[in-house]
């Protein structure tokens, strides 16, 4: 005798019209009230996460902020689907025996049920839209990246390593922004100069000093306003900074490997590693009586080593 006669009913199989087994359709769990909201909400955030990731790269890059947009991103979709998998898709314990790889008709008929249902995960068109939103953005924000990999534009790292933001008009400013004038460059001292806009361009620093054109044994190739002549400020053997200036020789050295340039001689290197004289920088004096540039260096500035074959 049965001793639980209520769980053997449950244990029989329902049987059909024909004889066939029907198998029972699992419920659709509906979810705490808010689920389906909470689901949309992490969609959402994970799209504002792949468009963030896309502005910031396309402003220019700042790695932090890009790596908290995609981390907001990947985590809104992955909360999204975890809590649309355990709250919203029928869950339990069903087991049965392979039965092929096509399934019996009852079976498609059955799935058909559910996939077509009211209650349907599938058909929950706003939770669909969302999600679709989401993997929309983040497809769309992983092909930001691949901007850097096109050529687009395959002069661009030469003229990177071969131009700077001097350019014809641009004053001549000091490390507070101020602009100079002549008389601001006195006799027996260098003044640091840089482009007004751009001071802190790495390859654009320079230096402005005041010598006797008579001592001149090479003239400046990029000329001189009665004896006041600009130069980079790179040293061209490692880019170091050029900072020791010998009033009585008019020669600049580098502290780093002891280059030594003589200024009287178009700054030609003298002594030390340096085999490239520093380039000059061609100025004169606007009608507002500042100092302006009237082109780029005459030579790329900084160490050559990348331009040698």
């Amino acid at each position: 005798m049965d001793r639980h006669p209520r769980a053997a009913r449950h244990r029989r199989p329902l049987v059909g019209p024909e004889g066939g087994r029907v198998r029972r359709r699992p419920p659709v769990p509906d979810g705490p009230p808010g689920v389906t909201r909470r689901i949309a909400l992490s969609f959402l955030a994970s799209a504002a996460g792949a468009i963030g990731f896309a502005v910031t790269y396309g402003l220019g890059g700042q790695t932090q902020w890009e790596g908290i947009c995609l981390a907001v991103a990947f985590a809104g979709l992955a909360t999204g689907l975890a809590i649309w998998g355990r709250r919203l898709v029928p869950t339990g314990g069903y087991v049965e025996e392979h039965e092929g790889f096509t399934p019996p008709p009852d079976e498609q008929a059955s799935t058909a049920d559910v996939l077509t249902a009211p209650d349907s995960p599938l058909r929950r068109r706003g939770l669909l839209a969302t999600l679709g939103l989401a993997l929309t953005a983040l497809g769309a924000a992983a092909l930001f990246p691949l901007r850097s990999l096109l050529p687009w534009d395959r002069t661009a790292p030469v003229r990177a390593l071969t131009e700077t933001p001097w350019r014809p008009g641009v004053r001549l400013v000091n490390a507070d922004g101020r602009p100079l004038r002549p008389d601001d460059v006195p006799a027996g001292a260098v003044v640091g100069v840089f482009p007004e806009g751009d001071i802190e361009a790495g390859d654009a620093p320079a230096f402005a000093v005041r010598l006797r054109p008579e001592r001149f044994t090479r003239p400046p190739s990029a000329g001189h306003l009665d004896g006041l002549v600009v130069y980079s400020l790179l040293c061209t053997h490692a880019g170091c900074p050029v900072r020791l200036y010998l009033n009585g020789t008019g020669r600049m050295l580098c502290p780093c490997h002891q280059s030594s340039f003589n200024l009287f001689a178009d700054a030609a290197p003298v002594a030390g590693p340096a085999a490239r004289p520093l380039p000059g920088l061609p100025i004169e004096v606007g009608a507002d009586g500042y100092l302006r540039a009237t082109g780029d260096f005459t030579s790329p500035p900084g160490a050559g080593f990348w331009d040698r074959p």
